[in-house]
């Protein structure tokens, strides 16, 4: 017997010590979760003290399930309960809230035993609790001993391991029911916190964007909030100019039509640019970014086609072809809605029989071709192509049952009969087989000739039917006749002339080749550098031409003068826009590194410049004299308007900037940072010197935005995790703790996406990102709104209630990343991120130029709540809200 006891010592010492080290471990772990909820609760409770006189019976409702009765002493909370949550605990909390779960399954996944260390408390007190047993069912948090363990009678050891297990047992229930009031009580203020909406607590507001209370305190001269009017703004917008052409990756998208119009197309809309009278008109009903044109042999109809894109929601929209009159720009037809897959590729009108048909090549994976009879909205058939991508298509100009289509490695001839298409792969026999086949025309003679990747242009024709090889079987085949090499590099389009001329346009070598019908080369010329590759060319008179580039340019020209640009864009991303303050320039910047002044009534590029990194932010300077850029390693330059040249250049942190700003007298100069500071500087003779006065120290994230105030002394600040600060730049760039005191003063700008005058611009559901930027009308009457789901907004100004209504503006093909007023507020500009895109909208109304200011204000008492109906309404609304969504 000694000796079973002794084996049986051994091995309790040996599998029983192993698994309370695995639970001392665990529970160790899990100490951290614990002390977050902790925590988290004392906040909420800490903040709903401080509103305590104006919302007793609220405060009441949400702290009602006595919390710190169902705790042990050990973890009651008092004021001075000291509070450390870390906003990356806080983040991750809310964005695990926001997955599929159920507020049941957070409470049990939360729900953690207690600490070692107060089991051993428990212990040494030898309380009646420590001689309670364990539940027999094995847990997660409590696991069974091994059956011959479990049912040993024996003592020493083994008992004493046994009952020191029961008393973890006992211990982990009642922390786990403690711990379940506690997370209850968290989660029932954490619904309040998580859900966008507004707390009105006397003198101020508070607002919640994704978990985050942003208090903003109400002016002096709104004696009742609840009884403002929030009504449309009395202005609305006309789209009156359109900045940017799309060629970096579109194909064949310029025209020209009978009128005199250039046709082409850039985000979510189809320009028509009258060359001579540089006007320009635009076809809007598109909802996403257009991708491909055709015009029909009438030169008056076109069809254009886009991408399917996504909602607000991220849910995939379906694309279309629209159908329209060049000269009405009214809709003629929708066809495809419903059919087409991620986008409209390519398109094509028939030619034999007066447009008849239209063919539309889908990007799907299988990209689909289908014929239509768009006029009936009829598809006649539809074809998988290939899995390749599809560059173009387009009808036999003497035969409507014939189409060709290329693409990456293959060239297909369709043939359309009986309702059903049926296709060909051309053969490369000899010849080398290029990677894409870029492009192709029809010969007056009806050879098919295409321009590929390996810089050649390859004639094909139809061979017949190789009989004495193949058998009687064989059929024609459509093979290489004529290889001639066109250029170095890609040739990206070829263009037919009326008198049976062909025009080649190269990718490496920038060259336009004109050839005899037989190809001979009869002229050249080669484009300027900085407008990059030839990307599509449009016949004007058989000597002037019409050259879309792969920069985003359209030349106009001719082989002997050469090319000079009448459509200038961007190439990449743009952040950075500003307004000149008493003339109509304005000045963008992007990840392209190109900086461009622009024309805003001549409605041209007046120049550009090249810096070494991509530019973020812009400023003028009052005297408009100089303009600063921020770039995006912390770097600044001011370039001086007139010469063009860089008069100063410093650089502040390591980090991106986000925003530069001039004071209203131009005296001193603010720099945001991604670094969270904001750099200060003296700015002397004339904008051109610059001097580090100071450095404003608070921010825990980001900057964002700022404003300065109409004296000049104080600025207004935003950061990437929803803070609004004020600083007293005057007293040396300190921070206002005292934010009450700013509720009254006058901003000479207002783009801080965060603040009371503007509260109403973010929409139910908004996640703190929604809103790139707004910018304030200089007659203070509007603002206008850029946000992440290619809209402009208008709205009244002051809109600080929830659900202001507005006006809504689409154009953009990508989130809309800065919006700005013209010095007299007759334009708006807004500027696109990826499309590339510059919109010019005319300001039209009542109030258009007028800076009266007109503040909301009403007679009544401030509004307080005061009735249990009101509070359990806006609790059973809050509730409700969150079934609906949850963050």
């Amino acid at each position: 017997i000694p000796g079973y006891q002794d084996d049986v010592s051994a091995e309790s010492s040996t599998e029983f010590p192993d698994r309370m080290s695995l639970m001392e471990v665990r529970l160790q772990a899990q100490e951290d979760e614990i002390t977050l909820l902790k925590s988290s609760l004392a906040d909420a409770l800490r903040k709903l003290r401080l509103h305590d006189q104006q919302i007793p019976l609220l405060k009441q409702q949400l702290i009602s399930l006595s919390l710190e009765d169902a705790l042990p002493e050990s973890i009651q909370f008092t004021d001075e309960t000291p509070i450390k949550l870390r906003r990356e605990e806080e983040d991750a909390f809310e964005e695990e809230m926001g997955k599929d779960q159920t507020w049941s399954s957070l409470v049990e996944e939360t729900i953690q035993p207690t600490t070692v260390r107060t089991l051993q408390q428990q212990q040494s007190k030898g309380s009646e609790d420590s001689q309670g047993s364990c539940p027999q069912t094995p847990t997660s948090s409590s696991p069974a001993p091994p059956k011959e363990l479990a049912s040993s009678p024996h003592g020493g050891p083994l008992s004493s391991i046994r009952e020191e297990e029961n008393m973890l047992c006992v211990d982990l229930q009642k922390w786990n029911q403690a711990l379940a009031g506690l997370i209850v009580a968290t989660v029932n203020i954490r619904v309040l916190c998580i859900l966008p909406f507004i707390l009105l607590t006397g003198q101020s507001i508070k607002m919640f964007i994704r978990g985050r209370p942003i208090t903003m305190y109400i002016p002096s001269n709104i004696l009742n909030y609840e009884e403002l009017r929030m009504d449309l703004p009395s202005q609305k917008l006309d789209l009156d100019w359109v900045y940017g052409y799309r060629g970096r990756d579109c194909r064949a998208n310029l025209y020209l039509l009978p009128s005199g119009e250039a046709v082409y197309f850039i985000a979510c809309v189809v320009v028509l640019y009258h060359i001579r009278n540089q006007t320009q008109r635009h076809y809007q009903k598109h909802t996403d970014c257009v991708r491909c044109l055709a015009i029909h042999p009438d030169k008056v109809r076109v069809a254009s086609g886009q991408t399917a894109g996504v909602d607000k929601d991220g849910k995939p929209l379906q694309p279309f072809v629209h159908i329209w009159d060049s000269k009405t720009l009214v809709t003629l037809q929708q066809i495809g809605l419903g059919t087409f897959e991620r986008g409209v590729g390519a398109l094509a009108f028939s030619s034999s029989d007066n447009g008849t048909f239209l063919c539309v090549i889908d990007d799907s994976n299988e990209h689909m071709i289908s014929v239509w009879d768009w006029n009936k909205n009829i598809k006649h058939t539809e074809v998988k192509s290939t899995n390749e991508a599809v560059l173009g298509v387009d009808f036999s100009p003497t035969d409507t049952n014939n189409i060709i289509s290329c693409g990456k490695s293959h060239v297909y001839f369709w043939t359309l009969s009986a309702g059903t298409l049926t296709k060909k792969q051309g053969i490369f026999g000899k010849y080398k087989k290029p990677k894409f086949v870029l492009c192709f025309v029809f010969s007056l003679t009806g050879d098919v000739l295409t321009g590929d990747s390996e810089g050649n242009i390859l004639t094909w024709g139809k061979s017949a039917a190789d009989t004495k090889t193949l058998g009687k079987g064989a059929k024609e085949t459509f093979q290489i006749m004529k290889q001639t090499r066109a250029h170095e590099g890609s040739v990206f389009t070829m263009c037919i002339l009326q008198g049976g001329a062909i025009l080649s346009g190269g990718g490496k070598d920038r060259k336009i080749i004109r050839w005899s019908a037989d190809l001979a080369p009869e002229r050249e010329c080669e484009i300027p550098e900085k407008f990059g590759a030839v990307r599509t060319i449009a016949d004007v008179d058989g000597e002037e031409l019409l050259v879309g580039t792969t920069r985003n340019a359209i030349l106009r020209g001719t082989f002997s003068d050469g090319f000079v640009a009448i459509v200038q864009g961007h190439v990449d991303e743009m952040w950075g826009l500003a307004t000149h303050p008493t003339q109509n320039i304005f000045i963008t910047c992007g990840n392209d590194r190109q900086v461009c002044v622009w024309n805003a009534g001549d409605h041209k590029l007046d120049w550009c410049a090249t810096l070494e990194e991509s530019g973020l932010c812009a400023d003028f300077s009052p005297n408009g004299a100089v303009v600063s850029v921020g770039l995006s390693t912390g770097r600044w330059v001011v370039l001086d308007l007139q010469t063009k040249e860089v008069v100063s250049d410093l650089t502040d942190g390591n980090e991106q900037l986000s925003v530069m700003r001039y004071s209203p007298d131009g005296s001193f100069l603010a720099v945001g940072s991604h670094d969270n500071f904001i750099y200060i500087y003296n700015v002397t003779e004339g904008g051109r010197r610059y001097t580090r006065f100071g450095k404003c120290t608070g921010h825990s994230s980001f900057i964002t935005h700022l404003d300065w105030s109409k004296d000049g002394k104080y600025i207004m600040s935003n950061s990437g995790d929803y803070e609004i600060l004020y600083w007293d730049v005057a007293s040396g760039c300190k921070l206002l703790r005292n934010r009450f005191e700013s509720k009254d003063r006058e901003w000479a700008s207002y783009t801080c996406v965060l603040g009371f005058h503007v509260m109403g611009v973010w929409l139910e559901g908004s996640d703190g990102t929604d809103i790139n930027a707004l910018c304030r009308s200089h007659s203070e009457r509007m603002v206008a709104v850029a946000d992440d789901f290619c809209k402009v907004h208008l709205f009244q100004y002051p809109c600080p209630k929830p659900k202001a209504p507005s006006y809504k503006y689409e154009g953009h093909g990508s989130h809309v990343t800065n919006v700005r007023f013209t010095h007299n507020d007759s334009h708006l500009l807004s500027m696109g991120g990826k499309d590339t895109c510059i919109l010019q909208w005319r300001v039209k109304g009542a109030g258009t130029g007028d800076h009266s200011k007109e503040h909301l204000a009403s007679s009544s008492s401030i509004h307080t709540f005061s009735k249990n109906s009101e509070i359990n309404s806006e609790i059973s609304a809050i509730s409700l809200h969150h079934e609906r969504r949850m963050y």
